[in-house]
């Protein structure tokens, strides 16, 4: 893929991972007495429960226990964690589920 063609994707994938962790963070709260919030930047998005989060950037995913490991987004819309890889929907239900169940 050229260059532009590469960027206008990961923006799309950036963009559509920054709005699954919304709503599945947005779900799992209904059960939960914290309410998560997702920042959103061009080059972070970060997932905060009430003092924990979860910052990820182009290649790496970090957290507020000092957990830091790789994260990649897939042409194909997969999402890699550390050792993990799901599709994207999957991988941020299970993101904003454990955020939420910790908190």
């Amino acid at each position: 893929m050229g260059g532009f063609t590469t960027d206008r994707l990961h923006t799309e994938l950036w963009t559509s991972w920054a709005s699954m962790l919304r709503v599945y963070a947005a779900a799992h709260g209904l059960t939960s007495t914290h309410h998560a919030v997702v920042e959103v930047g061009a080059e972070e998005i970060v997932l905060r429960v009430a003092e924990r989060w979860a910052r990820f950037t182009r290649d790496e995913m970090s957290t507020s226990e000092g957990v830091a490991v790789p994260f990649l987004m897939q042409e194909d819309g997969r999402i890699r964690i550390g050792d993990l890889e799901d599709e994207m929907d999957m991988a941020a239900e299970r993101v904003a589920r454990e955020m939420l169940a910790k908190a």
